[in-house]
C-alpha cells in the first residue's frame, strides 16, 4: 500500500489549534499517511509557539510576512512560496482550515496542481463579504475548489448545499477546536496558573477575557470598543480585565494609551493557547471579536459577547450562548453590566456546547481514509 502525502497547510494560531488535532490523529497511522506540516508563518511568533504547545513542528516555514504589506502583496507572496512547495514535493491532498489568506492561497495552489483539497471547518457564512472581511469571501472561494468539506454543523451543511455542492462531498463532523480543548493535561492547567500568579493576575470569579483584533474593527470601531471597556473598567473597579493585546499597531497603540494607566486593568502580550484556554475557562464574562473564542466558550458556560456585527457562527447566537454586539457602546455596556452586576455562579449558561463533541479528527481520518481507500 503506498502511503498517501498529505499536505496540512496554516499560517495563524487559530489554524494550528484547529489543525493541531487532525496533524496528530494522521501521524497516528504512519503506514497510511506521511504528514508534511507546512507554516506560511502568516503570525510567525502566534503560530510556532502554539505549535511547540501539541509537541510538533513544521517541515516547511515559508516565512512570508514584511511590515506593512497589503493584502495583495501577502497573497503574492504566500502563492509564490507554496508554488515551490507543491514543485518540490508529490503531494496527494492538501488539508486547509478556516477562512484565511493561508487557507485560499494552499487551496488555490492546490488547485492549480490538480491536487484535491480537504477543507476543515467548511460552510460558514454570513452572506456580507465585507463582515469579516476579507475572510468571508476567502472561505467561499475556498468552497469552491475543495474535494472534502469538513463542516463543523447541520447549518453549515446546509449553506454548502444551497451552493450546489454535492452531498456526497459533505461531512458534518463538529469543530476541531473542541478536540483540542481536550488536548489540555492537568500540569498545563497548573503552568497557566502558576503563569498568572507571577504576572501578578488574581484569577477568580471576577474575571473579564476581552480580545479584540479584527481588520474590520480597526478605526472608529475599536475606538467605540476601547471607549465602553473604559466604562465598565471604570465602574467595576473591583473586577479585573485581562486584554491579551494583538500586535497589529492598530489595535495595540491605542489600548495602551487609553486603557493602560487603570489598575484593574491587565494589558498581556498575545497568550499561549493553554493559557488563554485557562482565562476562557475562569473568565466570569468575555468580551471578544475572535471566531474560535466564540466556540470555545461554550464549553466552558462563560457568557461571551460578540464585538462584530455578522457572525458566520450562528448556533452560539440560536444556543444563546453568545450575544452579537458588534461595536456599539451601548450594547457592549448595558449587557455586559447585567453579567458584571451578577454573580459569575448565577451567570454561567446552561446550554452544551453547539459545535462539537471532541471527536472530529478521528472522524476526519476516517472520512479520509476511505477517500483514497486505503
Amino acid at each position: 500500500m503506498d502511503k498517501k502525502n498529505i499536505l496540512v497547510v496554516f499560517g495563524t494560531r487559530p489554524e494550528v489549534i484547529k489543525l493541531a488535532p487532525v496533524i496528530l490523529e494522521l501521524k497516528k497511522y504512519p503506514e497510511k499517511y506521511n504528514v508534511i506540516v507546512c507554516n506560511t508563518e502568516q503570525q510567525k511568533e502566534l503560530s510556532n509557539q502554539t505549535l511547540s504547545y501539541f509537541g510538533l513542528k513544521a517541515d516547511i516555514n515559508l516565512d512570508v510576512m514584511k511590515p506593512n504589506q497589503s493584502l495583495l502583496e501577502v497573497q503574492t507572496r504566500i502563492l509564490t512560496a507554496l508554488n515551490k512547495v507543491y514543485t518540490d514535493n508529490k503531494i496527494d491532498a492538501t488539508v486547509v482550515q478556516g477562512d484565511t489568506m493561508t487557507v485560499l492561497c494552499g487551496a488555490l495552489a492546490s488547485f492549480y496542481n490538480k491536487i484535491p483539497v480537504f477543507h476543515v471547518e467548511a460552510g460558514l457564512r454570513s452572506y456580507d463579504i465585507y463582515e469579516p472581511f476579507p475572510e468571508e469571501v476567502m472561505r467561499q472561494m475556498t468552497s469552491r475548489v475543495a474535494e472534502l468539506h469538513f463542516a463543523p454543523t447541520e447549518k453549515n451543511r446546509q449553506a454548502l448545499l444551497k451552493e450546489n455542492i454535492d452531498d456526497k462531498k459533505i461531512h458534518v463532523v463538529g469543530n476541531t477546536v473542541i478536540d483540542a480543548l481536550f488536548c489540555l493535561s492537568d500540569n498545563t492547567i497548573a503552568e497557566a496558573s502558576k503563569y498568572f500568579a507571577e504576572e501578578g493576575i488574581t484569577v477568580d470569579d471576577k474575571l473579564v477575557l476581552i480580545t479584540a483584533h479584527r481588520r474590520e474593527n480597526h478605526g472608529e470601531r475599536i475606538d467605540r470598543i476601547i471607549e465602553a471597556i473604559k466604562h465598565l473598567v471604570q465602574k467595576y473597579t473591583d473586577h479585573t480585565f485581562v486584554i491579551p493585546v494583538h500586535p497589529n499597531p492598530n489595535v495595540k497603540n491605542k489600548i495602551h494609551e487609553r486603557l493602560g494607566n487603570f489598575t484593574n486593568v491587565k494589558l498581556l502580550n498575545p497568550l499561549d493557547y493553554p493559557y488563554l484556554v485557562y482565562l476562557m475557562k475562569n473568565a466570569k464574562l468575555i468580551l471578544t471579536d475572535s471566531g474560535g473564542i466564540q466556540e470555545e466558550a461554550p464549553s466552558f458556560g462563560c457568557p461571551t459577547l460578540v464585538m462584530r456585527y455578522e457572525t458566520e457562527r450562528q448556533e452560539g447566537i440560536e444556543a444563546g450562548v453568545s450575544t452579537l454586539v458588534g461595536a456599539d457602546y451601548d450594547k457592549i455596556t448595558n449587557l455586559s453590566e447585567k453579567i458584571l452586576s451578577g454573580t459569575r455562579e448565577n451567570t454561567r449558561l446552561k446550554a452544551s456546547n453547539p459545535y462539537g463533541d471532541g471527536t472530529s479528527a478521528k472522524q476526519i481520518e476516517d472520512i479520509i481514509k476511505k477517500y483514497f481507500n486505503i
